[in-house]
């Protein structure tokens, strides 16, 4: 089995079965609505940050495989993480989406690395990853 076909049954398999979608039942969260205008995906990603710890991150919405098997990697990955670990990764998702080599923890979020071939395809991934960015930012604000 060649690479790309085992990245490909990766997001396939986020994408159908996806880890932490839905939605908080009750208790604080965090919530960021984001939407990819240039293909219609839309994300709604839920947080639980306490003591600047990410306790639980849920999304939903709906879109295009990449988008939605990398909501499904984004939530799994940074769970537990420090808000600081978490901005770091999205930073490093950032550098993954220009081509830059870069490893991940949370090994399956390297399988989206061929997205950066298809520059039309990189808003899709990195939806999720700017919904956790601006949750982040929006509780240092609400903390301070």
């Amino acid at each position: 089995m060649q690479l790309d076909d085992l990245y490909r049954r990766v997001i396939m398999d986020h994408y159908k079965t996806p880890r932490n979608r839905g939605k908080f039942e009750s208790g604080e969260a965090v919530t960021i609505d984001l939407n990819n205008p240039t293909c219609g995906d839309k994300i709604s990603l839920q947080m639980q940050v306490e003591d600047g710890i990410v306790k639980q991150a849920k999304f939903t919405g709906e879109g295009c495989s990449i988008s939605l098997s990398s909501a499904s990697m984004m939530t799994d990955a940074v769970k537990g993480k420090s808000i600081e670990e978490a901005l770091k990764m999205a930073e490093d998702f950032s550098g993954l989406m220009k081509g830059e080599p870069v490893e991940f923890e949370y090994e399956d979020i390297e399988a989206l690395s061929g997205v950066n071939k298809f520059p039309a395809r990189i808003k899709c991934a990195t939806l999720a990853w700017n919904a956790l960015r601006k949750g982040i930012e929006h509780t240092q604000k609400t903390d301070n």
